[in-house]
């Protein structure tokens, strides 16, 4: 009960502070903006494929050619969706415990018949809950928006939008961990940079595939999946979301066939998808073990 009562004074906290007002308005203005760009991207390639006529043998037919720039607006929509929700789960991470040791304020919360494990839970919960909302309602927005304008489904929605919902818990849960050990701006810092190494790890094990392949890198890119898995879910969130038509074109051509380098042609390894589930709850352990330790 405990942990909900947090959980309810951190969301309301938030709506204190603007953070629900302002997230709001920014996602309706990024929708609005991507209903637009995306509507008149699909009517202008569909207007040009119209006036071409069906292009010759070897080349993409015209609904082929749609199909091509529908799956990419969309990728890249929500690799916009999962880029702003990685950012704003980090930072909500390191906002959530130390500027409350910093300031003092944890004294006074601590005071009451509260345990530090059920304070702990309850901010995840919330932050976590207002994290969820916004990665539900932005990408079925976008998702929505396709189909209505081009009738494109994604090979699998519930899978790409629950591996994106993972991806920011991954973030929002090595944050706070990070956020029971080191100072606010400490904390930022090595966040940003964890978060880039492992974004930059998903670019060199996307290099590796590139025929004739080199194993070094593709080690060096898993290696960096396994520090922080979130670049890993989200390329295992952008596999469901290609057609089915285009991943059998690059099972075909044995891989050749390359995509967006923030893109993956290939499913989630089994041992990688489970390490990433773990990630989350071996990081709220050690916070509470860090957390029960801490002098405050």
């Amino acid at each position: 009960m405990s942990v909900l009562v947090v959980a309810r004074w951190t969301v309301l906290e938030a709506r204190r502070r603007r953070l629900l007002a302002a997230g709001v308005v920014l996602s309706v203005a990024f929708v609005a903006l991507f209903a637009v760009g995306y509507a008149l991207l699909y009517h202008d390639q569909q207007r040009a494929v119209l006036e071409a006529g069906t292009l010759g043998p070897g080349v993409l037919s015209a609904r082929e050619e749609l199909l091509a720039v529908s799956t990419l607006v969309l990728v890249l929509g929500l690799y916009g969706v999962q880029f702003l929700g990685a950012l704003l789960g980090l930072f909500l991470g390191v906002a959530s415990v130390s500027p409350e040791i910093d300031s003092g304020a944890l004294h006074a919360v601590l005071a009451r018949p509260l345990s530090r494990l059920q304070y702990l839970l309850g901010r995840f919960l919330a932050l976590a809950g207002l994290l969820a909302a916004y990665v539900l309602v932005m990408s079925g927005a976008l998702l929505l928006t396709a189909r209505v304008v081009a009738g494109f489904t994604p090979g699998d929605a519930r899978r790409v939008v629950g591996l994106m919902l993972l991806e920011v818990l991954i973030l929002l849960a090595v944050s706070l961990l990070g956020s029971t050990v080191l100072p606010t701006l400490a904390n930022g810092v090595v966040m940003l940079a964890l978060f880039g190494l492992a974004w930059l790890g998903g670019i060199l094990g996307f290099v590796a595939t590139i025929p004739p392949g080199n194993e070094l890198l593709a080690n060096l890119g898993t290696a960096a999946g396994l520090l922080l898995p979130a670049d890993a879910v989200w390329r295992g969130a952008s596999f469901h979301v290609l057609p089915p038509g285009f991943l059998a074109a690059t099972s075909l051509a044995g891989g050749e066939v390359d995509g967006p380098p923030f893109v993956s042609t290939a499913p989630m390894a089994p041992a990688m998808l489970a390490w990433a589930l773990a990630y989350p709850a071996a990081c709220l352990a050690l916070a509470a073990a860090a957390f029960r330790r801490r002098d405050l």
